[in-house]
């Protein structure tokens, strides 16, 4: 009798020693599935959260390059025609010129006003080019800071960490020149995944252009 109560009693400990084992190798399993868990959702809270805007697209499609475009074009007419006025000018004086004595007094007076006039004449041309590329350079700076800040906005709005330019570089490249500074310059290969906030961006920079007060002159 005492030796089946021994044998139960040793039984019955090692029931309860194998029982407690494997609980504790199954709650050791749950930490570390809940630790590898928990890792995981670090991991992927600490990822950056990144987007991509079309910089070139939003100069091309938005409201403010289209009225630059028409106020730049329509200062260019004026230029051309008052240059093609001095031309014609020129071109009257040297028919006159036709006209006298050669190396007479009213001659070489003609002669005179003629390379004046030529002089201005380039001299505009010089002035009107520089004025032109100074002006583009201006609006395209101020156009382009605007950009810079509506796209920031944006992405603190959409909680992205970083916002690249997705730019496509153009293909067949004009030069051998320009072909090189593509590749070098281009530096965003592939994107997927990544959030585009180029339509938003010209939806916001147009709203602002919407929204500036008239000047009055």
């Amino acid at each position: 009798m005492k030796v089946k109560l021994t044998i139960m009693i040793v039984l019955t400990s090692a029931i309860a020693l194998f029982t407690s084992y494997e609980y504790g190798q199954a709650a050791s399993k749950s930490d570390k599935a809940g630790a590898a868990a928990s890792k995981a959702d670090k991991t992927a809270s600490a990822s950056p959260k990144i987007g991509i805007v079309c910089i070139r697209r939003v100069f091309q499609d938005c409201k403010r390059n289209a009225k630059y475009k028409e106020q730049a074009i329509g200062e260019q007419e004026k230029v051309v025609a008052e240059l093609e006025q001095l031309s014609k000018e020129i071109d009257a004086e040297k028919t006159g010129l036709k006209t006298l004595r050669t190396g007479s007094g009213d001659y070489m007076a003609r002669v005179k006003v003629i390379l004046e006039k030529q002089a201005n004449l380039e001299a505009q041309r010089e002035f009107r080019k520089q004025q032109i590329e100074l002006q583009d350079q201006r609006w395209t700076e101020t156009l382009y800071g605007d950009i810079l800040h509506i796209t920031s906005e944006t992405a603190k709005q959409k909680g992205l960490d970083m916002v690249f330019d997705k730019d496509e570089p153009e293909l067949p490249a004009p030069t051998a020149n320009e072909l090189m500074l593509t590749i070098r310059t281009h530096k965003l290969v592939y994107s997927g995944g990544c959030a585009d906030i180029t339509d938003e961006v010209i939806e916001r920079l147009d709203a602002a252009e919407t929204e500036k007060p008239k000047t009055t002159g």
